[in-house]
């Protein structure tokens, strides 16, 4: 059992897809910080307030907050942007791949191992 487990914590898709999320969360809290410390603070400069989360509507005995949603919206728009651009940079630095060249490579060496067997 303990070996099935490691074999499967080693795999390569389980392994990628927690330093992702590891790099994900770093990349998150990169981004707020930028969000809130640099972007925030010149808005602030334009129109006079840093953070929107004060804005609300009273109805009654209830209070929409307005203003986080503001917040988040702007920070979702931020996170998105720059993901593109990053997503944009990597696809132009990595080679690409032609996965016909590939297939042809791959079905070339097989007849060559073939023909080895064979003789």
């Amino acid at each position: 059992m303990l070996k099935d487990l490691r074999d499967f914590l080693l795999r390569g898709n389980v392994v990628d897809l927690a330093v992702a999320v590891i790099i994900g969360v770093a990349f998150g809290a990169v981004v707020t910080s930028f969000t809130d410390d640099i972007l925030m603070q010149i808005v602030a400069a334009i129109g006079g307030q840093p953070d929107f989360s004060s804005l609300t509507i009273d109805i009654g005995d209830s209070v929409i907050r307005y203003g986080a949603f503001l917040n988040t919206v702007i920070s979702f728009a931020i996170i998105g942007t720059v993901l593109f651009f990053i997503i944009r940079a990597v696809t132009k630095i990595m080679p690409k791949k032609d996965a016909a060249a590939n297939e042809v490579d791959l079905l070339t060496e097989i007849r060559y191992l073939l023909r080895d067997r064979t003789q």
